[in-house]
């Protein structure tokens, strides 16, 4: 299961942020997590809440938003940005095979709440 060290890496960053900006609490994560990013958001947060649940973590308690991004990518052979539904689609305006994806592929802290 990856989600689990995708939590610890998301709190190891936060907690750099907070040695860094010398806040002592986190309220509210909001993550940006892209569609083809192959994290199962439900596992993500069931991890989360498992590392952060010590009272001695600056994100007890903390409520973790997620804000899902659509995938995206270029038509190398319309020259054109496209929608995606899956990785290997073809090109919705062309039909063309030849679509690098440009979005919709990571995971990202967005905005932290904090005390």
């Amino acid at each position: 299961m990856h989600e689990m060290s995708l939590a610890t890496e998301v709190l190891a960053i936060i907690e750099d942020a907070a040695r860094q900006q010398s806040f002592t609490r986190v309220k509210t994560i909001w993550l940006e997590i892209g569609q083809f990013s192959c994290v199962e958001i439900e596992a993500l947060r069931f991890c989360f809440d498992s590392i952060t649940q010590h009272s001695h973590s600056l994100a007890h308690g903390a409520q973790l938003e997620i804000i899902r991004l659509p995938g995206d990518g270029w038509c190398h052979n319309c020259q054109n940005k496209v929608s995606l539904t899956t990785v290997y689609d073809a090109c919705p305006r062309c039909g063309s095979y030849g679509v690098a994806v440009t979005g919709g592929d990571s995971l990202r802290i967005k905005e932290l709440e904090v005390e």
